[in-house]
């Protein structure tokens, strides 16, 4: 394993300890987290999928639940590659229809 991707890890370790603790995660951390995300791939290090199921396995080491429990199944659509999933909430959305309004 590359020196990024076992700092990545670190740094998604601390985003999500502190989420789970109840904590402030400052956007720096998020940020700063994603543009490595970004410099992982680009540096051929892993692919973006590769670091979104990595991503998965540590919000669920330390939630003790998948994404998709708490994100929905399409996750990876509502938190597009390099965004961190675990910040804001989703809306609830209603289908409507012409017959509706």
């Amino acid at each position: 394993m590359s020196a990024l991707i076992e700092e990545l890890e670190g740094r998604w370790k601390e985003i999500y300890g502190r989420l789970a603790a109840g904590e402030d995660a400052p956007p720096t951390l998020r940020l700063r987290a994603e543009g490595l995300m970004e410099a992982v791939v680009l540096a051929g290090h892993a692919s973006p999928e590769q670091l979104q199921s990595r991503l998965a396995a540590q919000y669920r080491q330390t939630f003790g639940h998948e994404l998709a429990t708490a994100w929905g199944e399409d996750w990876p659509a509502f938190f597009p590659f390099p965004q961190i999933p675990g910040f804001g909430r989703r809306a609830p959305v209603w289908p409507t229809s012409s017959d509706s309004l």
